[in-house]
């Protein structure tokens, strides 16, 4: 009911600001927009919060109508379709009980404790019954609860994982959704009527430990999705079977490019003959870039004692995921990052301010604990090399080192076939600036010297407030693959707080020492996630200079295999990675298999070319090219081969 008195509403989507009574809603509102208009709108923000379409207005705000094209409204969307699966899972199995179901990227998902194995069979009848509750378009209706009431409420239904939550809430009021006979402990906000959803799909099961920890009880994890249109939905399902045709887990193992040595233990990554020969043209031209932009390279052990993470803080901070041994009288640990290494070679000798920058670059291994759940392929490991380096620095040289790294990351990733991307600036939460290391002044030298570099370099960029880690602002990355999906490239993070604790210093023009300015970056991220990521971008296709076989030939009978050996070994000499098929099988057979194995170029060789002194060329893909002399072969390989293309 509306009180008497007026509040002032400005209205974001059209940049209006309309009086209306205390008490009107966003509904309200909405219904004075064009019908097309209020058909796309999936919730609200009222000053920057989301909230229900009939959540009251009491004093003057700022609203924004969402969208599904919104990241709020597609959260809305797809966590009131969460609701609707469970709704639909309960009335199908009534002894399930409920865990959690919140949206996430591309989807949504909820846990069951349920005796019921679900399989795909059931993902028809739970559609099916989705269909029906999705038909009867029935309210999502707030409940606000003392907690008391809402502990007794889900006692009597037998909802277990609902009181273990609601222990936990120190509020004395909670908020329930429900929907029809369905109710569900939720903050919310959600659509207003299951009827809102159009195009949904279950997509899978999985295993999910009750909150991640594997002491707990094992649910079961229905992940689905959804979308305003039938045609959105066919378009991510299709996009969902290319990613399946280029996932890296088949791939790498159908290439013999990695394996997981589960004998040795999960998430350790045993790179293979090809894989390595990838790895290693990886590495030489990372080292070589290195070098030409002023870093030197160093190395350090895979473990250090103890007293060596206590002092820079990952002790405290990381020891969860850390592998700690004892040796003789000490705690040694294998480590989790390199950048104490780097800081003891520093400190090794003092350093005048003429002799900076340092830049320490390195490809160090470091081990880090995962759950064994959270493991996949080569992108989630337990053991990987990251590309790392340090800059120390005086405030001054900042700029040009942060332009620097930029320039370099770009380069490095073009040269990868990455040429998209996305960027975040990562900065401290203006609101609780004590949770933070570093003076107020720092802070926004650093902040600024990024903004200012992005800004120069002409990217876009998101700024994330609060989303700085409590050391320093960063610069992320994403690489968008061509699926278009977004890896964890470069990362730029500025680091007040270990100069700091570990004395790491320089001797100014005033002839006293100052903390060092310590850039932490990284421009592949892991060679493990690197490579992964690679082979779902090419598909397994890797461009001629990555290739671990560039090219196959292919004599067409035995006869031809002296000949095909000479081929063999004109492109050796040429440093042209090159293999010989001279089993006994079909030339038709061997073609296929090297197009399976995506080798770039195939040479076959017969009567014509060995009295020609040619080969006749193939490309990837089918592309005849004809018999070419060998000089010519030679040439348009080597011309491939550097442009890098």
């Amino acid at each position: 009911m509306h009180q008497l008195g007026g509040i002032k509403i400005k209205i974001l989507s059209d940049n209006t600001t309309v009086e209306k009574p205390t008490g009107v809603t966003p509904l309200e509102l909405l219904s004075e927009m064009k019908r097309a208009e209020q058909k796309k709108v999936t919730g609200v923000l009222v000053n920057g919060n989301a909230a229900d379409l009939n959540h009251p207005i009491t004093s003057d705000a700022t609203l924004k109508f969402l969208t599904f094209d919104d990241s709020e409204g597609k959260e809305i969307y797809r966590h009131s379709t969460s609701h609707i699966m469970a709704y639909a899972v309960q009335q199908l199995f009534p002894d399930v009980k409920l865990a959690i179901g919140p949206a996430i990227e591309d989807g949504y998902y909820y846990d069951f404790d349920s005796s019921q194995t679900f399989s795909s069979e059931n993902f028809e009848q739970i559609e099916k019954r989705m269909a029906e509750i999705i038909k009867e378009d029935i309210p999502f209706e707030r409940e606000t609860l003392k907690k008391r009431d809402a502990l007794n409420l889900f006692k009597e239904k037998g909802e277990l994982y609902k009181v273990e939550m609601l222990g936990e809430i120190e509020d004395e009021e909670v908020t329930v959704y429900r929907l029809g006979d369905f109710v569900d402990l939720c903050r919310g906000p959600h659509l207003q009527t299951s009827g809102k959803i159009k195009a949904y799909k279950i997509l899978n099961s999985a295993g999910a430990y009750w909150r991640g920890d594997e002491s707990n009880k094992m649910l079961q994890r229905l992940y689905g999705t959804s979308f305003p249109t039938t045609e959105q939905l066919e378009s991510f399902l299709q996009k969902l079977e290319d990613a399946k045709a280029r996932d890296h887990r088949v791939l790498g193992k159908k290439l013999s490019i990695y394996t997981v040595g589960e004998k040795a233990g999960p998430g350790l990554i045993y790179w293979q003959p090809k894989g390595t020969i990838i790895r290693k043209i990886i590495e030489r031209f990372w080292e070589d870039e290195h070098v030409k932009h002023g870093y030197e390279l160093v190395c350090i052990p895979h473990i250090a004692k103890d007293s060596m993470f206590r002092t820079s803080g990952h002790y405290d901070f990381f020891r969860e995921n850390m592998f700690v041994m004892p040796i003789d009288e000490d705690e040694y640990v294998l480590k989790p990052m390199n950048c104490p290494g780097h800081i003891l070679i520093y400190q090794e000798k003092l350093h005048s301010y003429r002799e900076l920058p340092i830049r320490y670059a390195e490809l160090g291994t470091v081990y880090r604990y995962e759950r064994h759940g959270a493991l996949h392929g080569m992108l989630r490991v337990r053991g990987f090399t990251q590309d790392d380096a340090h800059i120390f620095c005086t405030p001054e040289q900042l700029p040009r080192e942060i332009l620097g790294v930029l320039d370099l990351s770009q380069y490095m990733l073009n040269t990868f076939g990455y040429k998209q991307f996305e960027v975040d600036l990562s900065v401290r939460d203006p609101e609780n600036p004590h949770n933070y290391a570093g003076d107020e002044a720092e802070w926004e030298m650093a902040e600024g010297v990024l903004a200012r570099a992005l800004e120069e370099k002409e990217w876009e960029y998101t700024r994330q407030e609060g989303e700085a880690v409590f050391y320093g602002p960063k610069i992320d990355i994403k690489m968008i693959d061509a699926l278009g999906r977004g890896w964890q490239g470069p990362t730029i993070q500025f680091d007040f707080n270990l100069p700091r604790r570990c004395d790491v210093n320089y001797i100014d023009t005033d002839g006293k020492p100052h903390n060092v300015v310590m850039v932490h970056r990284t421009v592949l991220g892991s060679m493990e996630r690197f490579v992964g990521g690679l082979i779902e971008h090419h598909a397994g296709a890797f461009p001629l200079w990555l290739a671990p076989v560039q090219v196959r030939v292919l004599p067409i009978t035995d006869r031809h295999a002296e000949y095909g050996g000479q081929v063999v070994a004109r492109l050796q000499e040429n440093n042209i990675r090159v293999e010989q098929d001279d089993r006994s099988e079909t030339l038709g057979f061997k073609i296929r298999q090297a197009q399976e194995e995506k080798i770039p170029y195939v040479l076959v060789v017969g009567d014509r070319e060995v009295q020609q002194g040619t080969a006749s060329v193939r490309k990837r893909g089918g592309k005849d090219l004809g018999p070419m002399e060998m000089e010519s072969i030679v040439n348009m390989l080597k011309e491939e081969i550097d442009s890098k293309m």
